[in-house]
Formats: C-alpha cells, structure tokens, sequence
C-alpha cells in the first residue's frame, strides 16, 4: 500500500494536455474614446482617481442611502444567490475529480452461506458451509501514467474558478442595476415634483386668464389654450407618480426585499444635496486592464479548462491500468475471525484500447474544437468589454459640456418666458407666445434632468464595464 501511495506522488503531475498560451488580444493599445485626460487636466488633478477594480462597492456607492441599498441587493438578490450556489456545485464537482487522484481505502465485512446437494458433496452427504472476511482494500484505482485523471481534475479546477468569476460578475452588475434603479427613482421624484409645480403654476395662470377673460381682456382662444397646459401638467402628475411607483417596485425586486423607506432616495437635487453621490474612478490608458475583468477571467477558465479537456481525450489513446487490492481475514467460524491466518487478493488489470470504432478519434476532434470555441469566445468577452468602455468613456467626454450648454438653455428659455409672459400681461403679444415659452421652459428642465441623470449613471456603467471592486477587498 505504501508502494501504491508513493507510485501516485511520481505520477500524479504527468498530463498530455498541451501547454496553455494566452491568445493575443483582439483589440490593443488606448481606449477608442474618452481615455486620455483633457488639455487642461493635469496629473495633479486625476491623482484622487484609483483604478475602477481596486475601488470596492463601499467606497464606490458614497452617497449613505445608496450604499446601504446596494449592500442589500448583493446580500438578497435572488440571482446573485444562484450564482453562489453555482460556484459552490462547482466546488464540490472539483473536490470530487480531485479525490480520483487518491486510492480509495475501504474496510468490508460478509458472510458466505453455501449449501450444496449430496450429489456434489465431497463428503456424499449433504452440507451447508459459511465463510466469514473482513478486510480492507482498494478498488479498481486508476495509476494516472498518462495524467487522464489529472486533466479532469484541473478541468473541473478551472470550471469552478470560472464559477467563481462568474459570480463577481453577477455581484457587480447586480450592485451597478440597483444603482441605476436608485438613481432613476430620484430623477423620476424629481420630474413628479417639476410636473406639479408646473401644475400648480398653470392653475394660477388658466384662474388669472379666466379673469381676464371674464372682463374682456382675454379671447376664448386664449382661455382654452391655458386649459390645455393644465390638463396636459396634470397627465404628467399621472404619469410620473406611477413611474416612482413602479421605479419602487423595480428596487424591491433587485434588492431581494422590500427597501426600508429611509433608504430610498428623495429628488435628484436632494440627493446632490445630501452627499457626494458616486466615487471618481480612472479609466486607464490602455485597455489591457480588461483582461482582469471578472467575465473575461471566466472566459479564460473555460479557456483553459478546454486545454485540459484535450489531455484527457489524448490519454484515452493509451493503456489504462487499475488496481484492485484486499488485506484482511477470513474463517469458518465468526468466533475465529481474527485467529485465523491473513487473507489477501491483488488483482491488476490493464485495458489497452484496440477498435472503438473511431470513438476516441471522435472525442479528441471534439475536444480540440471545444477549445477553438473557447478562444472565440474569450476573444468575443474582450473586444466586447472594449466597446463597452469605449462608448462609455465616448458618452463621458462631453457630459459636462452639455450640462453646461443645458444650463444655459434653461436660463434663456426661463428669461424668454418671463419676458413673453410680462408683454402678454401688457397686451403686446398673444398668449401664444407664452404658451410656446412656457412648453420650451418645460422641455429645457426635463432635459436638464435627464443629462444629470445621465452623468451618473453613465459613472456607473463606466464603473462596471472596468470590472470595479473585483480587486478590491
């Protein structure tokens, strides 16, 4: 047996799977958009920035509110759970391939009763006789010569760390979709809180023209036009209050549980106010950071659990060699089990492949074409993450020139209307005037809203899309 354990250790690092080379990237060099600084930035200024990976969640998520919904979601979300139990079959699945490695060790016990006729008794009388063993053995253990079982075991190695990468997937985009949602919530409150502002002013304005009318200062025309911008405020009121609902209901779902209330966000402004929302990252220069992306290591895995693959199809070329071997005793009597002399069997067997019809041929073309799929793919996982990034870092690099210029289309457009309203009150204009003043002040909010939105979220993706807090502890 001592033999037999030290044979295992000599052997137990041989493997025909061909050596694993990582496949050159597909895509090099900078990102296509947005990775270099600005002109006027300096290196003073990006020195707060970390790389997204080494930036966890908590640190990320700044705003209080927000974090904490985060860390719910990753403790409750259903999926991510899912994931985890994967990564953990997976580990189980691996710890039973590694386990082929080691001779199985187990102690048996039985009885034989026989009974045989007179006919072929040696005696010419007929007998019972029993037999009793006890011993301990090993069964039909493989001796690994050509690292058959080694290749399983490092493929099932790899399936479990690409698990294992899948769920950091799964807890990031989990973490970045609750963050959108959150953030989205509060821009919706914020329109829901624009809409009944605009409709408490619109109220004021159809009730002063309905005066107006009523003295012969103000056409019907101009009566109902009002009207029309009431309704029209009211229906947004409608609208937006069943999209916080609904935005409500979203967060629920990815958090897993129902979100306390002091957890949701209020309006996009108050939440600006309360605290700084979202940690800056850098994006890097070059897009090698991609390769530590958590989805682009599972790829990777896969990669390398398909090399494996190939090893042990190439192994099924050769002999196989098993051993099966018993120690123990045996006797006639039960009483006399452990008085009589020692029992023992050892049962070598080698199988050497002659005529399969063409089966493991079959299964070594198989093996190789499953490790061209994994490099598609692997190479896909990256040029994907690269579009990813670079569309993100493309819609950053001017974000804050367009809030800018939204900014000051807002201040024009309350101006215009303002002043539109002044020469209507003074019978120099039509009310159509301030109406078409009053439908681009609206729309010039909205728009407003939706960039600052759009800025943060667009953080977030940035965030995700650079595999953040996967290297983060």
């Amino acid at each position: 047996m001592i033999a037999m354990v030290a044979m295992v250790l000599l052997i137990s690092g041989c493997t025909l799977a061909p050596i694993y080379k990582r496949p050159d990237s597909p895509v090099k060099g900078p990102f296509a958009a947005g990775g270099m600084p600005k002109p006027h930035e300096t290196a003073a200024e990006k020195t707060d920035e970390k790389a997204a990976a080494a930036v966890p969640f908590k640190e990320f998520f700044v705003h209080p509110k927000l974090q904490a919904t985060v860390d719910q979601a990753v403790k409750n979300n259903r999926d991510l759970r899912v994931a985890a139990l994967n990564m953990e079959r997976a580990q189980a699945l691996y710890r039973i391939q590694r386990s082929a490695l080691v001779p199985k060790l187990n102690a048996n016990g039985s009885q034989t009763v026989q009974g045989l006729p007179d006919s072929l008794s040696p005696s010419g009388e007929a007998s019972v006789s029993r037999r009793y063993d006890l011993n301990v053995g090993v069964s039909a253990y493989e001796l690994d010569f050509f690292g058959r079982v080694q290749s399983l075991k490092a493929k099932a190695l790899e399936q479990y760390l690409a698990t294992e990468q899948a769920r950091s997937t799964a807890g990031l985009t989990i973490a970045a979709e609750t963050a959108g949602v959150w953030l989205t919530l509060a821009a919706d409150k914020e329109r829901l809180k624009l809409a009944k502002e605009t409709l408490t002013t619109q109220d004021e304005t159809y009730t002063m023209i309905s005066r107006r009318a009523a003295a012969g200062a103000s056409s019907e025309l101009d009566l109902r036009q009002a009207q029309t911008r009431v309704e029209a405020a009211r229906l947004d009121v409608v609208t937006y209050s069943a999209k916080v609902i609904q935005d409500e209901n979203a967060l629920d779902l990815i958090v897993g549980t129902s979100v306390p209330a002091d957890l949701k966000p209020g309006d996009l402004t108050q939440v600006e106010k309360e605290s700084e929302t979202l940690k800056p990252i850098s994006s890097g220069l070059d897009s090698a950071v991609l390769l530590s992306r958590p989805d682009v290591l599972a790829y990777e895995s896969q990669l390398k659990a398909a090399y494996a693959n190939i090893g042990a199809a190439r192994a099924a070329f050769f002999p196989r060699i098993t051993l099966t071997g018993t120690f123990g005793t045996a006797s006639a009597e039960l009483d006399q089990l452990f008085k009589g002399g020692p029992a023992w069997s050892f049962i070598p067997q080698i199988t050497i492949p002659i005529f399969d019809a063409g089966n493991n041929r079959a299964n070594l073309d198989a093996a190789n074409i499953d490790r061209d799929i994994a490099v598609a793919n692997y190479e896909k996982a990256i040029q994907t993450a690269f579009r990813e990034v670079s569309d993100t870092l493309a819609q950053k690099a001017r974000i804050d020139e367009q809030l800018k210029a939204q900014k000051a289309l807002l201040d024009a457009t309350a101006e215009a209307h303002r002043l539109s309203d002044i020469r209507y009150k003074g019978g120099i204009d039509s009310y159509l005037s301030v109406l078409d003043a009053q439908r681009s002040l609206y729309s010039a909010q909205q728009s407003r809203i939706d960039l600052r939105l759009f800025k943060l979220t667009n953080q977030v993706t940035l965030y995700k899309a650079l595999g953040g807090g996967t290297s983060g502890s």
